[in-house]
């Protein structure tokens, strides 16, 4: 709700206020009901009272060994410390903080449920994470805005509209990754009618799209209501009562919203019918079967979507897109060859992450390391190149209320955030950089995450995410926090390269294969052995180390030309500027000694003024 409504003086209003205080009860009462079924859970499945399982160790056991223990305990902290920190906040930053901690903690149940152990668990798992993202802001937004209006709250037109282009965004996210869903449960559309599951989802399909009928409605009918009754938005109407459509349209809206909702309970709790009753342990490990011997035409044929990536790569290149036509619509030039970067970037996502590199990856370390390379040191170059914050910062227009947060004031906010600042320091970015990748390979961390889907897309999403940072700090065409000179940035390169070569030779000199259960489980019936295969992706990340060093080196050099140019210009312009200073001086000082011989007079001898 606090994130809705406008604030013009840096702080929040005295309503958004009131709003994050409620947020802070409803935080406690979500952390008192996690613990409460976590501690039913465990009485239930030991068939022992409450009141022992509180004081044993039945409970720390079950958190600790059972994922679905571990995420409730995992609701438990991050819906408390939602509750402490929500009392104290009163800016616009601390409550879209606040947001981002209660989305996260809406998560680790239903990825502990049947979405982790469903054919397609891959497809499963994004689809269900950007299924309860999108719907939990829509349905929360939607009731609060509701409240807001019948309680004769402030700025009610500007807060519905900020809602309504949310709502659209998350009625998109819901509808693809409800697909998702289906697709990764119901392989067979036969399945729709002839389970009890398959029914469940065509009733919620219907009302999915009632829902969107009475959105369409509501942002055609509605929002102008409310503008015509608050034209200016920000001040308070003189009749406070908002239109009787808002209510109605809302009411009705909120009631097939909770009709949704129940029937996605009831899916929640309804199992999805078997497809494959004699799956095999490798499929149920991997989400598929075990892929062929590896080839070349197989590694560019065997295609394997994920979603996440897919909606990454659709919305970073649709932004970029229309940032661009935006500013050609105006008449603002934007380097072509930044386009082609990103472009360019985000097809390396594609690459390893949705063709055959991406089937393989999780069976053979080596082609595992080529995805980690390409991720972690090639995607992030072009990206970097690309100038996406520069590109946004152009094409977004300022908030249409000075002093108010609109996206291109949040993303002036976070680069000036002091976590940016620290995050983006030239140490700090190579630390990441650097012992990121040692942290993960050398200790059990790796065989922990290859065990989940989660897991190893958290790995993926981390190897993009420090590469970009460390690229932005050395060759980013973005405002950075910290800029160094370019024979600093040469050092740091050439300094910090040779950690990979190392860690490419570390990989070659084991003895013993890393994540050794997971790859001993496979049973990979063809192929080397796994610790010969674990030296090939040694070999791979010594030797790939060469590429981004050289495309680096040569970015660098253009950059260094390219300001050398720039500075060269500058002072020009600044020598060009002071002659003709020097000129308009000389000549007014010339101007003024025959101004003075006009008025002397004529029997006064004139002398020219000695040099």
């Amino acid at each position: 709700a606090a994130a809705l409504l406008p604030s013009t003086r840096g702080v929040l209003d005295p309503q958004a206020v009131r709003y994050l205080r409620g947020a802070s009860w409803i935080a406690a009462a979500r952390a008192a009901a996690a613990a409460a079924t976590l501690i039913f859970t465990v009485s239930d499945i030991l068939g022992v009272p409450t009141g022992k399982i509180v004081g044993g160790s039945e409970l720390s056991s079950y958190v600790g060994q059972i994922p679905q223990g571990t995420a409730l305990m995992f609701v438990v902290l991050l819906a408390a410390l939602i509750a402490l920190l929500a009392r104290t906040a009163v800016t616009p930053g601390s409550a879209a903080g606040l947001l981002v901690v209660a989305l996260v903690a809406l998560l680790p149940p239903p990825l502990t449920g049947h979405s982790s152990s469903s054919p397609n668990h891959e497809l499963a798992i994004s689809g269900l994470a950007m299924h309860i993202l999108a719907l939990s802001p829509w349905v929360g937004g939607l009731v609060v805005l509701v409240w807001h209006a019948t309680h004769d709250g402030d700025h009610l037109g500007i807060a519905a509209g900020r809602f309504s282009r949310m709502a659209l965004w998350c009625f998109v996210a819901v509808g693809v990754s409800g697909a998702a869903n289906v697709v990764s449960r119901l392989p067979d559309p036969s399945l729709l009618y002839t389970t009890d599951y398959g029914r469940l989802v065509l009733l919620k399909l219907a009302l999915f799209i009632v829902l969107g009928i009475f959105g369409y409605l509501h942002r055609e009918r509605t929002l102008p209501a409310l503008m015509a009754h608050n034209p200016k938005g920000y001040a308070r109407p003189a009749v406070t009562r908002p239109p009787w459509a808002f209510a109605r349209l809302a009411g009705v809206e909120i009631l097939l919203m909770a009709a949704t909702l129940g029937v996605a309970v009831a899916l929640a709790r309804t199992a999805p019918p078997a497809v494959n009753a004699d799956e095999d342990a490798v499929t149920g490990m991997l989400g598929f079967s075990m892929p062929p011997p590896i080839t070349v035409g197989r590694l560019a044929t065997m295609w394997r979507p994920d979603l996440f990536f897919a909606v990454l790569v659709v919305v970073l290149g649709g932004l970029y897109a229309a940032g661009v036509a935006r500013l050609r619509a105006r008449g603002d030039a934007w380097p072509m060859g930044r386009t082609l970067a990103w472009g360019l970037g985000l097809v390396t996502i594609v690459a390893v992450t949705m063709t055959g590199i991406a089937t393989y990856s999780p069976v053979l370390f080596s082609t595992h390391m080529i995805q980690h390379m390409v991720l972690s040191m090639l995607t992030p170059i072009l990206l970097v190149l690309g100038a996406p914050v520069t590109l946004a910062l152009r094409a977004l227009k300022p908030a249409a209320i000075r002093g108010d947060r609109g996206p291109r004031e949040w993303l002036t906010i976070i680069l000036h955030s002091r976590a940016l600042r620290f995050i983006g320091h030239p140490a700090t970015a190579t630390v990441i950089f650097i012992g990121s990748t040692y942290t993960v390979y050398f200790t059990p961390l790796f065989g922990y995450l290859m065990r989940a889907h989660v897991g190893h897309l958290a790995m993926l999403v981390h190897f993009l995410a420090s590469g970009s940072l460390f690229f932005w700090v050395l060759i980013g065409v973005d405002p950075t926090p910290r800029k160094l000179p370019y024979v600093a940035k040469m050092l740091l390169l050439f300094v910090t390269m040779p950690f990979h070569a190392f860690f490419g030779i570390a990989l070659m000199s084991l003895g013993k294969p890393l994540a050794a259960g997971w790859y001993t489980a496979l049973h990979r019936p063809w192929g080397t052995s796994v610790l010969t295969d674990q030296h090939t992706g040694g070999s791979i990340a010594w030797a790939f180390g060469e590429i981004p060093t050289f495309i680096v080196l040569i970015a660098m050099v253009f950059q260094w030309y390219a300001d050398d140019r720039r500075l060269a210009r500058r002072l020009e312009r600044h020598a060009d500027r002071a002659e003709a200073d020097q000129t308009e001086d000389e000549l007014a000082e010339y101007n003024a000694y025959l101004a003075s011989l006009d008025k002397r007079p004529p029997s006064a001898s004139a002398s020219p003024p000695q040099e």
